[in-house]
């Protein structure tokens, strides 16, 4: 006798103390795309002090309002899909086919600005508390974004 299949599992629901499904847009839009950090509720299993991931939606010409200056973690970001441009001191880096990537380290003054509609994934360590900004709106919201 076979076992019965297991259920499918519930989208953004909980399971277990140590297992969360979703789906990466309608999760990353609570926290300005961040799914996974320390501004996670410590017992949701996406919380973690170690790394932060993000799922980054931008519109065409959507740009960072202001360079993160004096950096402290390192990150990693991915283009998902369209085309979407990073500056550095000194240098600009075009993630243009899907796949591209780019990493930087700590001290690392960084800006962007998305060229087309885009998404990047932004892998970034360790997660430290007090990276929040402004939104437009004036209010202080999840960490900022990279």
């Amino acid at each position: 006798m076979s076992d019965p299949a297991p259920p499918a599992p519930t989208t953004r629901t909980p399971t277990t103390s140590a297992v969360y499904t979703g789906k990466a847009g309608p999760d990353a839009a609570v926290d300005r795309g961040w799914l996974l950090g320390h501004f996670k509720e410590p017992g949701d299993p996406r919380h973690s002090e170690d790394v932060e991931i993000k799922w980054g939606v931008h519109p065409k010409g959507d740009e960072r309002a202001r360079w993160v200056r004096g950096e402290s973690r390192t990150a990693l970001q991915v283009l998902i899909s369209g085309r979407f441009r990073l500056e550095f001191p000194g240098r600009s880096v075009v993630l243009a086919e899907q796949g591209d990537y780019v990493v930087w380290g700590r001290g690392v003054d960084h800006s962007w600005y998305a060229e087309e509609d885009s998404v990047v994934l932004t892998v970034r360590w360790p997660s430290l508390p007090g990276y929040r900004t402004e939104d437009p709106s004036g209010r202080t919201s999840a960490p900022n974004p990279v």
